[in-house]
């Protein structure tokens, strides 16, 4: 027997800096802009990607200075991962937080980061820039996709 995945051994507190990073599988979901009705909190998708997301790599393209550039991009944090309900369901943080294991697709299982986006699972070529976009007009780019996307692989 080989020695138990990081992911599984520890909680989210506990895991360094890089073994924090990795659980991220590159699919750029949590990039997209999402709207929220004020009234009711429900939280409806877009398929307008953040300026610093590349739709090709979906990977952030200035992502040690994100902040800067986009001032509300909401770094995860083990807290915030217990407590932002729009976390998609294939989301490798939510997974650990919730006690379940990984997708095969994730870079962590299969050791390839492009099975995320075979899979079908990642934003790429599905996506627009907000840039140029008036946020008046995000109604237009309502999706569903993202919280349906990887259900046929859910046991």
């Amino acid at each position: 027997m080989g020695e138990m995945p990081f992911w599984k051994a520890k909680s989210l507190e506990d895991m360094t800096d890089t073994e924090w990073e990795s659980l991220c599988d590159g699919c750029g979901l949590c990039c997209l802009n999402k709207l929220e009705d004020w009234d009711t909190g429900e939280i409806a998708w877009t398929s307008i990607r953040c300026t610093l997301l590349d739709g090709e790599s979906c990977r952030c393209k200035d992502y040690p200075n994100r902040q800067a550039t986009v001032p509300d991009c909401i770094q995860l944090t083990p807290k915030a991962v217990r407590e932002i309900t729009w976390l998609p369901p294939t989301c490798g943080y939510r997974l650990v937080a919730e006690g379940r294991d990984l997708y095969w697709w994730h870079p962590l299982i299969s050791a390839d980061p492009e099975t995320v986006h075979a899979a079908g699972i990642s934003v790429r070529g599905r996506t627009v820039a907000e840039d140029g976009i008036d946020v008046d007009d995000y109604e237009d780019y309502l999706v569903t996709w993202p919280l349906e996307v990887g259900q046929e692989n859910v046991e």
